[in-house]
């Protein structure tokens, strides 16, 4: 097979995770573009466990095994990730004690991701991924006060006064934790849907904050962090941010 057989060339995936295989391998630090290419070219380089000389080929760094010479390559490049996580598992990437964690739920051809902002066993939710260190840590410092939201299934009753105590703060553990709105979104005798936004992210900042307004968290999923919405993502499910997800992040976070 020729390089640049018009052909058997595969188009330019659109809008979506692909990349051109030159491109990933620049990214994974095999040399510029243009070399990359040659190597490509020259057949040594594989797609999936088969040769590939196409420059036109697209690859997706998250499902594609691209090896150069035989080697694995994992693309430099920064990543956006977004997770629907389940109840059940811990935000961590090893715990002896903890049997499912919602790094098992990404492929490993993703390559070292960190969380931002964990989400307890028992909660659910919009989990963000990212290898941008320095997004992550704007993201989560206090001072940026960048807003998540979270819907709150609970037993008890809201009144006026609870959510003005909410709005003004509850003291726990030498803590204050704060919500920045609250809103009911159905009520029923003994049963609250609430509407919770933060600011900061404090250890299980909500359900500390119900308990102490006499109320029993029965479910409770992050549905909004920094701008960017879960939406109808399935449980369990991951999909990479769109480029205005992650430019609404940064501005979440200036």
């Amino acid at each position: 097979m020729r390089a640049g057989d018009e052909s058997r060339e595969e188009p330019v995936a659109e809008g979506g995770a692909g990349m051109r295989l030159a491109r990933f391998m620049a990214s994974a630090g095999i040399g510029s573009r243009r070399r990359c290419e040659e190597y490509i070219a020259e057949g040594r380089v594989t797609v999936n466990g088969q040769p590939e000389q196409r420059l036109s080929r697209v690859v997706d760094p998250s499902r594609d095994e691209v090896r150069f010479e035989g080697r694995l390559l994992r693309s430099s490049e920064h990543d956006y990730i977004m997770l629907n996580k389940p109840v059940g598992y811990v935000c961590t990437a090893r715990d002896d004690h903890a049997p499912r964690t919602v790094f098992e739920l990404l492929p490993e051809t993703l390559g070292r991701l960190f969380y931002v902002g964990r989400l307890d066993r028992d909660s659910e939710g919009l989990l963000l991924f990212t290898n941008d260190g320095e997004l992550s840590h704007c993201l989560t410092h206090p001072s940026r006060q960048v807003e998540k939201t979270y819907v709150v299934d609970a037993e008890g009753a809201v009144t006026a006064a609870t959510e003005r105590r909410f709005l003004a703060g509850v003291e726990d553990e030498g803590e204050m934790l704060r919500a920045r709105r609250v809103r009911v979104l159905r009520s029923r005798p003994g049963q609250v849907l609430l509407e919770v936004v933060l600011c900061e992210g404090r250890k299980r900042e909500v359900r500390r904050m119900c308990a102490a307004c006499g109320l029993h968290v029965v479910r409770l999923a992050r549905v909004s962090f920094g701008g960017v919405e879960l939406g109808r993502l399935p449980t369990g499910g991951w999909r990479r941010l769109t480029p205005a997800e992650v430019a609404s992040l940064r501005e979440a976070a200036r």
